[in-house]
């Protein structure tokens, strides 16, 4: 079998993140972190429920997002993506535009209901395929959705790891920082320091992104690339077929 594609072990990475899932509700424009949850889904030896907005086989809700926030609130999902234009240091995320409010630079497409769903969700994986200064910043231009919050405001959900196209790190809410845990085939830390506008930990034992075995591949260019075809049907198109 040929080896793994980048995309392919975003694929595979987000969905070791996902181990233990019982509920995970993919947003809009989400083709890879899609796939990770049906990777996930059909690794799980128990089962997991996932929910695609736009799709029709895999969405049970019937009134779209405000569904998907309704059941966020009664603690009915338990992991959810999050990208943004910026991403700091903190995990703060900017949905909102580049430069100073209100006198935007450029306008990005808006926050919705992320700064919602991030206080709720127990398990926020923030996503970005670009790993560079411009996404990656000392601090966000406008913050969209706090990482963190102060003691004393109820939180349940936040953010629990950032994986980009190079590298994968996990957060710590205490410390309100990230923590470098590994690097894709080809990165080194060094570059991964050089590409990161905010400073970061370093874990005690940093290797290589553990890339998806014949069996997972065999998953994701399957069953995975046909249950994300619906929704994403250009990106399946992408992917390497059995």
């Amino acid at each position: 079998m040929s080896p793994a594609a980048p995309t392919e072990l975003l694929i595979a990475t987000i969905a070791r993140l996902l181990q233990g899932v019982g509920h995970v509700a993919v947003g809009a424009s989400s083709p890879i972190p899609g796939a990770a949850a049906f990777l996930a889904q059909v690794l799980a030896p128990e089962a997991m429920r996932v929910t695609v907005l736009g799709s029709q086989r895999n969405n049970d809700f019937t009134d779209g997002g405000r569904e998907l926030f309704d059941c966020a609130a009664q603690g009915r999902i338990d992991a959810f993506f999050l990208g943004g234009g910026q991403i700091d240091g903190e995990a703060n995320v900017n949905l909102v535009g580049l430069g100073a409010y209100p006198n935007l630079d450029l306008r990005l497409p808006g926050s919705f209901g992320s700064a919602y769903l991030y206080f709720l969700v127990p398990r926020v994986i923030l996503f970005r395929e670009e790993h560079s200064p411009r996404v990656l910043v000392p601090k966000v231009d406008f913050i969209s959705a706090p990482g963190v919050s102060a003691p004393e405001i109820y939180r349940p959900g936040g953010p629990q790891a950032l994986v980009t196209g190079r590298a994968l790190f996990n957060f710590d809410k205490a410390k309100r920082r990230f923590t470098l845990i590994s690097v894709h085939p080809g990165e080194t830390v060094e570059r991964i320091k050089a590409a990161t506008g905010f400073a970061f930990d370093l874990a005690d034992d940093i290797g290589e992104t553990l890339a998806p075995d014949d069996a997972t591949l065999a998953l994701i260019r399957g069953p995975v690339r046909d249950a994300i075809a619906e929704v994403y049907p250009r990106f399946a198109a992408n992917l390497i077929p059995n």
